[in-house]
């Protein structure tokens, strides 16, 4: 029987041997370690060496535990009080604490002692897991308050079997008691509709399945946005509400800025081609007349620069009411940026209607403006093309009535033109301008040349204009009537401007210590370069890296300049008076307020334009012209240029008249400044 015994004891040590899962201590009456797994080992830390022959209570339990855990062992050996399964928290040989769930068995050996085996399972994992599962719940508590939306949980007949809500208030108001209810009995008959039949579709389909509805509430419309998930496991459907209001609106402003004009409230461009387009494909299919009408506002530049850009704004409003109210509703009307308008007319008989209403236009637009108290008068040209007599697409349309609009300017405004071939080369050829431009600089194309400027009385050179000249390889010599305005409009005449400054400076350096005489040199500004905020630096730094005083230095700015009254523009023209070069006025007598200009500003030089020189020998009003205009230079303390000298009776005149300086083809054209170098007067 011992020997049964003892082959029995062996065999169950060898199990739990085996068994690394489970922790099996066995402990003898005086609570000594009599037995130690390696699942012991792994639980506990303690090797099997290190707990053979141990006190129970001095290897895994806490202080607290010692008197309890003796005192327990003790009433199960003499009172036979069986020590129950529970969970405990004991100790690790590192001092932390491990978790399991300890079961006791008592046995008498072979030898009638007493034997207590303790079999303890680490409930590690599992605290772990209820802990995750807490933080969890936890969790989504936390972001079910946080989260301002409405969380349902539906069945497949759409009845709420939960619901949660954080702050709701904006919502369409759920009940608290909506738990049991038909999700489609707590909205309008509309939006219920769209909750069934999205929620069928999720059973049915799976996956996510969204929709938006609107609701009238007390402090107006809500949008809302519902999404429902399918729990396939569960068979039901998580719906999530989330207010969209601010979204809707933030959606609408940017539809509103995509396809709106801001100031006018007008389709934008981008809108009205779209339209152009739309109506050409249904033209198309009913085979209906339409056509285009491009319009541009009539020295609109000179009105907004002079009154300002608020009276300009408020003048294109006007203007966009005027063409609304004159046009049919089935029409068209957009603005494609700045004082440029387009107009879509549908269902034609022919060409006669397109010049009806261009004719009424013209005619409406006659009456004048009322701004701020103002009475003003805003002419249009307009330009009209037909479909498919002038293209048959959007682009090729709009095209060509930009180029009919170009037409009515040449034609003297304030009239319209339709769309021949003709005016298509014109506007290519200003295409291939604006993009051969583009590169001009780069490739080396431009070329400074100099007229030469002389002193009335004593015929003498005293300095030069600056001009500059392009020759392109493919449009061969291009004129500065034509490339210095599409240089203007595309902004290329600021990094041309510096280009010419810089080449004429370099020159007069060259010139000057050529000749050992201190010459001048003229260069015209255009208005666009007022705005180039480096430009007074510019010509500081240039002027002292080519050793040239700015006294030497004279710049040209037309009246056109002047008349925007902006204040970059005065404080320009102030920064190059305190620099120290010379302001002149040129193409003086051309403009409106000229005399108020030179009060106004600190010139030193008035040019007078060609025009008028070219007529004093003929003309009794162009000499006396002339005589006053010196005449007042000289009481304001201005020197007088006159350009456009041609023959010798005009330089006697000038002289007679006192005119300073001179320059003209009568002394010589422009020329380069290889020329220009070694030029004299009278030539050899």
């Amino acid at each position: 029987m011992i020997v049964h015994e003892e082959a029995i004891k062996d065999a169950v040590y060898q199990l739990f041997d085996e068994v690394d899962a489970l922790s099996v201590q066995g402990y003898d009456e005086e609570r000594n370690v009599i037995y130690w797994n390696l699942g012991s080992e792994l639980l506990y830390g303690y090797t099997e060496e290190e707990a053979l022959g141990q006190k129970l209570e001095d290897l895994i339990f806490p202080d607290f535990m010692r008197e309890p855990v003796i005192a327990a062992h003790s009433d199960w050996i003499n009172k036979g009080i069986k020590i129950p399964a529970e969970e405990l928290t004991l100790r690790h040989k590192n001092g932390s604490d491990v978790s399991v769930f300890s079961s006791h068995v008592l046995f008498t050996n072979e030898h009638n002692k007493h034997e207590m085996y303790c079999i303890d399972i680490n409930l590690a994992e599992v605290r772990q897991a209820q802990a995750q599962a807490q933080f969890k719940d936890n969790m989504l508590e936390a972001v079910f308050e946080a989260t301002p939306d409405v969380f349902l949980l539906i069945d497949e007949n759409g009845t709420i079997i939960d619901y949660h809500a954080g702050d709701n208030e904006d919502f369409y108001v759920f009940p608290k008691d909506c738990i049991g209810q038909s999700v489609s009995s707590l909205f309008p008959q509309p939006v219920a509709r769209k909750f069934t039949v999205h929620n069928a579709i999720a059973f049915t389909k799976g996956g996510i399945s969204t929709f938006e509805y609107e609701v009238e509430l007390a402090s107006g419309t809500r949008y809302f946005e519902a999404r429902l998930s399918h729990l396939n496991a569960y068979k039901q459907v998580v719906v999530i509400i989330r207010d969209i209001t601010e979204q809707h609106k933030a959606a609408e402003s940017i539809r509103q800025h995509a396809y709106f004009d801001s100031l006018t409230s007008l389709p934008n461009r981008f809108l009205s081609l779209d339209r152009l387009s739309q109506m050409l494909k249904e033209a198309q299919r009913s085979k209906e007349k339409v056509a285009l009408l491009f319009l541009d506002l009539d020295d609109f530049k000179k009105v907004n620069d002079s009154l300002g850009h608020e009276v300009g704004d408020k003048l294109l409003k006007e203007v966009a009411n005027k063409l609304t109210l004159a046009l049919r509703k089935a029409d068209t009307v957009g603005r494609l940026g700045g004082d440029e308008f387009i107009v879509l007319l549908r269902s034609l008989t022919g060409d006669s209607d397109a010049i009806d209403i261009a004719e009424n236009l013209l005619e409406i637009f006659r009456e004048p403006f009322e701004i701020d108290g103002k009475e003003l008068v805003l002419t249009l040209s307009i330009g009209i093309v037909t479909y498919t007599k002038n293209g048959d697409s959007a682009s090729d349309l709009l095209r060509h009535a930009d180029a009919a609009m170009y037409q009515s300017k040449l034609s003297g405004r304030n009239t319209y033109s339709f769309f021949t071939k003709e005016m298509s080369d014109v506007m290519l050829r200003r295409l291939e301008i604006e993009e051969q431009l583009n590169h001009a600089l780069q490739r080396e194309e431009f070329e400074v040349y100099y007229q030469p400027k002389f002193d009335v009385k004593s015929k003498k050179m005293i300095g030069a204009e600056a001009l500059l000249r392009w020759r392109n390889p493919l449009l061969g010599n291009v004129t500065p009537d034509e490339f210095i305005p599409i240089a203007e409009h595309t902004g290329m005449i600021v990094p041309i401007g510096k280009y010419v400054v810089k080449q004429s400076l370099a020159f007069l350096n060259n010139w000057n210590t050529t000749h050992q005489q201190a010459y001048t040199i003229a260069v015209n500004l255009s208005p666009r370069q007022f705005r180039d905020k480096t430009l007074i630096g510019f010509i500081e730094q240039t002027l002292h890296d080519e050793n040239i005083a700015p006294k030497s230095l004279e710049f040209e700015i037309t009246e056109g300049v002047l008349m925007a009254g902006n204040s970059y523009i005065d404080d320009a023209l102030q920064n190059l008076h305190q620099l120290g070069v010379k302001l002149s006025m040129d193409d003086f007598g051309t403009g409106y307020s000229s005399l108020s200009y030179l009060r106004q500003y600190s010139f030193d030089v008035l040019k007078i334009d060609r025009s008028f020189i070219s007529g004093i020998t003929e003309k009794k009003e162009d000499l006396d012209l002339v005589k006053a205009t010196i005449a007042m230079a000289h009481s304001l303390d201005l020197s007088v240029v006159a350009e456009g000298v041609e023959t010798h009776e005009q330089l006697f005149l000038l002289d007679e008249l006192g005119c300073d300086l001179v320059q003209g083809y009568y002394f010589s054209k422009p020329i380069p400044a290889e020329n220009a170098l070694d030029f004299r007067y009278p030539a050899n």
